[in-house]
């Protein structure tokens, strides 16, 4: 199990830990008992979140309004709700980590 996701059957939780200002967004593996994530926007005027957010609902092919930020708006670590279904082992093979 993954410290840093949670599946309740109708959202997925990700605990996260970002790094604004990369050259790319992408996955950046563990970090701690968050999952990294490099963010290709500043984190100026909420732009790094809204980069976060939209990246996170094409990975999940989830609706931007079906992705919410929890908490830690002002924060490198961050909590997420998805809306989705999936389980545990669904919503890791999207982010492409084995379970």
């Amino acid at each position: 199990m993954k410290p840093w996701l949670a599946c309740d059957g109708s959202h997925v939780r990700l605990t996260l830990h970002v790094q604004p200002g990369a050259k790319k967004t992408e996955l950046a593996g563990e970090h701690g008992d968050c999952l990294k994530i490099r963010l290709a926007a500043p984190p100026v005027d909420g732009k790094a979140n809204a980069v976060l957010l939209a990246w996170l609902s094409a990975r999940f092919d989830a609706p931007k309004r079906g992705v919410r930020l929890l908490s830690g708006d002002k924060s490198r670590r961050k909590v997420v709700a998805i809306e989705s279904a999936l389980g545990v082992e669904e919503a890791l093979a999207l982010l492409q980590l084995r379970p």
